[in-house]
């Protein structure tokens, strides 16, 4: 079905590797349009309680295809930046959590698209950056917007200005990275992460999500009036049942994402 994303389930975890290693997994025209039909099956797919997207070889994404964007004029540039930036957005919005794997580079569109995740795991051979500005352009697919999310504002400031790679021992010291593993490591930390999410009520999970990612656009107190929403919207679930009677009898809670 895709040229240049390989697609997998192991159980309810779905995980996406793209698959372009000759071009260091740059983002082209092929790899967006992929990527954006991968989304809409991941955003369809109830049986899913995580997603892992990680990358082939010795690169997760090295950024986006220089050779096909040099051409581009102030049009065309635009639409190139919105169409990145809306696939980022549906990442990010996915109801279910989302892990990076970053095995390697993780360079301009490639660091903006881990940051669409809520997870980034990376190995120790990852590098991290926004290069944009050595070659004439910003960041194009929001990483302005999500780098001070991240790390903040002056230091995000400084990786942007710069240009310069991290590596991730400096990226987890940073905020930018949950945790790094041995290159070998990495995928089995992210499958054993995303068990960790999968294995609680999947109600419980999405709505957490959705009360940290709204709730950081908020004022503290609607924020706070969100959460309570939410909290109370639980009880209608038979996964609340299910898991308060578990914990009180003693035995493993089985939730049925009911």
């Amino acid at each position: 079905m895709y040229q240049t994303i390989r697609y997998e389930k192991n159980g309810n975890i779905g995980i996406a590797t793209i698959n372009r290693p000759e071009a260091l997994n740059a983002l082209n025209s092929t790899v967006i349009s992929e990527l954006e039909m991968l989304i809409s099956e991941v955003e369809k797919d109830t049986e899913l309680g995580a997603f892992i997207l990680t990358g082939e070889g010795r690169s997760f994404v090295a950024g986006a295809d220089i050779g096909e964007q040099k051409p581009m004029d102030v049009a065309g540039g635009r639409k190139w930046g919105q169409r990145g930036a809306a696939l980022f957005r549906r990442i990010e919005k996915l109801e279910i959590p989302t892990i990076a794997a970053v095995n390697g580079f993780a360079l301009g569109g490639g660091c903006e698209i881990a940051m669409a995740c809520d997870i980034i795991l990376a190995s120790e051979k990852a590098r991290f950056g926004q290069p944009e500005v050595g070659l004439g352009i910003t960041p194009g697919f929001s990483g302005t917007q999500r780098l001070p999310r991240r790390v903040g504002i002056a230091k995000a400031k400084e990786l942007i200005f710069s240009g310069k790679h991290i590596k991730a021992d400096e990226a987890k010291e940073i905020g930018l990275v949950n945790a790094v593993y041995a290159p070998e490591e990495l995928m089995n930390g992210a499958i054993e992460m995303a068990k960790s999410f999968t294995k609680n009520a999947p109600i419980a999970v999405k709505y957490s999500k959705a009360c940290i990612d709204r709730g950081m656009q908020m004022d503290i107190d609607d924020g706070i009036a969100l959460e309570n929403e939410l909290f109370a919207m639980c009880y209608a679930t038979e996964d609340q049942k299910e898991g308060m009677g578990a914990f009180l009898e003693k035995r493993p809670a089985v939730f049925q994402n009911k």
